[in-house]
């Protein structure tokens, strides 16, 4: 199994779980060029999200919607500092809860709870389309959403159905991190150093963009990606790319966007490819 990406120079832009991303391409032989791209931070006003907290302790929503482990994780970490953990998992547990995709399934199995309903797409669309097969007239339902991101559509569509909708942002994104290195990235493809853009979130997309445009290199970066193959994790991160001319050239197979899955099939794609150094003697 080891090895099958040997040779080949993987670009990955990943924050949340760049380390385990990174360990799990160089377990398969790849050279793992890391570019952070933001920090995650806490909330920088932590009151209304301990506000919310309270109130979902106070009176357990009736439904809860969970877009990110990331911030499912956040959640828990406040409760656990101010003294409130074991009644907010108590409380999470009581709910009946729907998530958008694997990464909350795994957040909320570190509590010790198991999620209820998966989202038919894992997009805030699918999360929408899901919902709606369910009755939500006058119940409160809490939803965890996730920075640079307009939720209005998805929040809407819940107050749409009746719902008292209690909505939490646990989590921010630091803009400041790693522009030079972000730059010297874009170089790199636009040369032809990379085999594979590996992108795992829309977050990742659009910094690259916002990056390229604030350093006068949009358009090196549009030739960056027209050489260099793109691997998208899911429908999320296609999509974004779509709204900006490009189309991934490797994807997991349906209802698998998650890492491993991902990485399979960058071997896959790979496998009749001549790799970076292949030529060398």
């Amino acid at each position: 199994m080891a090895g099958r990406l040997q040779g080949n120079r993987i670009l990955i832009l990943e924050t949340r779980e760049e380390a385990q991303f990174a360990r799990l391409l160089a377990d398969q032989g790849a050279d793992v060029l890391q570019c952070p791209m933001f920090q995650i931070c806490d909330a920088p006003d932590p009151a209304p999200v301990l506000a919310w907290i309270d109130r979902l302790i106070a009176e357990p929503f009736d439904d809860l919607v969970l877009l990110t482990g990331e911030g499912l994780r956040r959640l828990t970490k406040l409760a656990r500092t101010t003294g409130r953990e074991q009644a907010f998992i108590t409380s999470v547990g009581r709910a009946r809860t729907f998530i958008r995709g694997p990464k909350p399934g795994r957040a909320l199995r570190e509590i010790g709870l198991e999620p209820q309903v998966t989202a038919e797409a894992p997009t805030s669309d699918g999360v929408a389309a899901t919902l709606k097969r369910y009755e939500l007239a006058g119940r409160r339902v809490g939803v965890q959403l996730y920075p640079e991101r307009d939720h209005a559509g998805l929040l809407g569509a819940i107050a749409g159905q009746g719902a008292i909708v209690e909505a939490v942002l646990p989590y921010a994104y630091d803009a400041r991190a790693a522009e030079d290195t972000v730059v010297t990235a874009i170089n790199e493809m636009a040369l032809g150093r990379v085999d594979v853009l590996a992108l795992t979130s829309s977050g990742q997309v659009r910094r690259l963009f916002d990056v390229a445009k604030a350093h006068h290199c949009e358009e090196r970066l549009h030739e960056a990606l027209r050489v260099t193959p793109i691997a998208s994790v899911g429908p999320v991160v296609s999509e974004e790319l779509a709204a900006r001319g490009f189309t991934p050239a490797i994807t997991p197979p349906n209802e698998a966007f998650f890492m491993k899955p991902l990485i399979n099939a960058m071997i896959v794609a790979l496998g009749s490819r001549r790799p970076h150094g292949a030529d060398a003697q």
